[in-house]
């Protein structure tokens, strides 16, 4: 029988995070039937054969496990695009290894999900390890008065709620369900047929950006994304990363995939406001701790790359 909910997850050496989310949907599974589809970008650890092992297969009785080994990282997009075309299940949650789903979570969505005919994707409150807040609903897309405002301060002039309201990221307490612009890539539950209208991931993005891109693509196409904050998923954000990359080499693979989703996603001149105004503002930050002695090096590494873009936009015609 078809299972009405796929759970995808994609993994590169997995480890302890892995066993940990495989855990958390053994002791709060979905009541609607599910499976869970993994692939695995060719990981060097016991990820593998520890999904292949009696001790999955005991921790969740009766549910199929699909694993996709692809014998080279294909990246964060490929890899979930693999998932959904093999799954054929109604409703798709794309979840991170570094993610624990609590108590009716995933019913809690799957709820929200169903509620209008309009929805097309939903994304739950996101805790860090601690179980604090992590702010997981941004402006998408960015414009530059919101980079401006946002990079030298000046929100601290505007009233709380407003500043909630316009800025949404850290300055929203994250406590009511509402229509948002982007929802973060590490827990989206998403309706197959929007899906199927709007395509999967954008596979040009490596790893970093596929989620405001598809987001936004998400509702330029008129579908809505929900954020349900009565649904809790803790994400151990940024382990994975942090095997591959120094701090500043994964700032600098942020900042070229921003680039893409500039490229891709907006207009010439609306991605040359929002370049001008980086570069004014990380020019104003690496000054300013330059002045108080503190190290400039990331607000440097950001000016350099963003002027680097801006000429090479500025140059193309």
């Amino acid at each position: 029988m078809r299972a009405e909910l796929s759970i995808i997850i994609v993994n590169w050496n997995g480890g302890k995070l892995l066993r940990s989310c495989f855990r958390s949907i053994a002791q709060a599974p979905p009541s609607v039937s599910f499976d869970i589809v993994v692939v695995d970008n060719a990981s060097s650890d016991d990820s593998v054969a520890w999904l292949r092992s009696a001790e999955v297969a005991a921790l969740l009785p009766g549910i199929k496990i699909h694993v996709i080994e692809n014998a080279e990282n294909a990246g964060f997009s490929k890899a979930n695009n693999q998932a959904i075309a093999y799954s054929d299940a109604s409703m798709l949650l794309l979840l991170n290894p570094d993610t624990e789903v609590t108590s009716g979570a995933i019913d809690t969505m799957v709820a929200c999900l169903h509620s209008d005919e309009r929805i097309g994707a939903c994304g739950p409150r996101l805790l860090n390890t601690d179980g604090s807040l992590q702010p997981s609903v941004w402006r998408n897309p960015p414009t530059a008065w919101e980079i401006v405002i946002s990079g030298i301060g000046v929100w601290r002039l505007i009233p709380r709620r407003l500043r909630a309201n316009l800025l949404l990221g850290g300055h929203w307490d994250h406590a009511r369900r509402r229509d948002v612009p982007m929802l973060c890539g590490a827990a989206i539950l998403a309706k197959r047929k929007m899906v199927d209208e709007v395509g999967g991931l954008d596979e040009r993005f490596h790893m970093y950006g596929e989620d405001y891109e598809w987001c936004l693509r998400i509702t330029r196409a008129g579908w809505q994304l929900i954020f349900e904050p009565a649904a809790s998923v803790t994400h151990h954000g940024g382990q994975f990363s942090l095997q591959r990359w120094s701090n500043l080499d994964k700032l600098r693979v942020q900042m070229n995939a921003g680039f893409q989703y500039n490229r891709y996603s907006l207009s010439r001149s609306h991605s040359i406001a929002n370049l001008l105004a980086t570069c004014f503002v990380s020019f104003f930050q690496k000054s300013w701790y330059r002045l108080r002695g503190r190290p400039a090096e990331a607000a440097q590494i950001i000016f350099d790359l963003h002027l680097a873009d801006l000429k090479r936009t500025l140059s193309e015609r």
